[in-house]
């Protein structure tokens, strides 16, 4: 059995995990522990919302359960730290649990070099302040960001309460003809039973938050199943094992 750890913040759309895990199958589990701090796409709160203490106390609600790997499922609150603030983020994480750690914006780098995509188009949520960073994260990972779309939604909870539709026109709305894939990082939209139509509608990958979240917890232990389900990220397996 699989067993996959996710520390994710507040309340949104942490159902894009129990339902990734009936689209993957037996043999998986997929744990949610929720994380506290203010619900602000403002970088000060982003900043305080992926300290390490509340990360780790989170952790503590999931140890019981035995999870192999433990992943921070949220893209602004480990972006906004810059590339190597996230990575001292994740190995302090890693440290504190004594598993194998990582975050959802590495995930969002890992994915797009695991489908060889090089330039994308971001259909993101956040305020441009905020999906600024995201863009220079991205850059530090060797994906070229050639269109940005900043929503301007100030808390998840409002992006958890977006209609399928309206999630559907953000991406189709903002794509662009050069982008290889398109990025949607919010782990408080929900995109994992959408992802076959937008997929369909774009005629391109597309990445999401909660998707490349669990692909990277599945990639950390080894597990590389797919499933056609789950876009064309899934169609490629997961690859080698590996922290951060």
């Amino acid at each position: 059995m699989t067993t996959v750890g996710f520390l994710y913040p507040g309340h949104a759309a942490e159902d894009d995990y129990p339902r990734m895990e009936r689209i993957l199958g037996d043999g998986v589990r997929l744990l949610v522990a929720h994380t506290d701090g203010e619900d602000l796409h403002a970088v000060d709160a982003l900043l305080d919302l992926g300290a390490h203490h509340r990360l780790v106390d989170g952790f503590e609600r999931l140890r019981p359960h035995g999870p192999q790997a433990v992943v921070w499922a949220c893209t602004s609150g480990s972006f906004v730290f810059g590339w190597d603030g996230a990575a001292a983020q994740v190995d302090k994480l890693a440290t504190a649990t004594g598993l194998p750690a990582s975050s959802t914006s590495f995930a969002f780098v890992r994915a797009a070099h695991a489908l060889g995509v090089r330039k994308v188009a971001v259909a993101a949520s956040y305020p441009p302040e905020v999906a600024e960073r995201f863009v220079g994260f991205l850059a530090d990972g060797g994906i070229e960001v050639i269109s940005l779309t900043s929503a301007g939604i100030v808390t998840a909870a409002e992006v958890g309460r977006l209609p399928d539709e309206d999630v559907v026109r953000l991406a189709a709305g903002n794509d662009h003809p050069d982008a290889e894939a398109l990025l949607i990082p919010d782990t408080a939209m929900r995109t994992v039973g959408l992802l076959p139509r937008l997929e369909s509608e774009l005629g391109k990958p597309v990445l999401t938050a909660n998707q490349v979240t669990v692909w990277e917890g599945l990639r950390l232990v080894g597990d590389t199943r797919s499933t056609s389900r789950a876009g064309a990220l899934f169609r490629t397996g997961t690859g080698e094992n590996g922290s951060r």
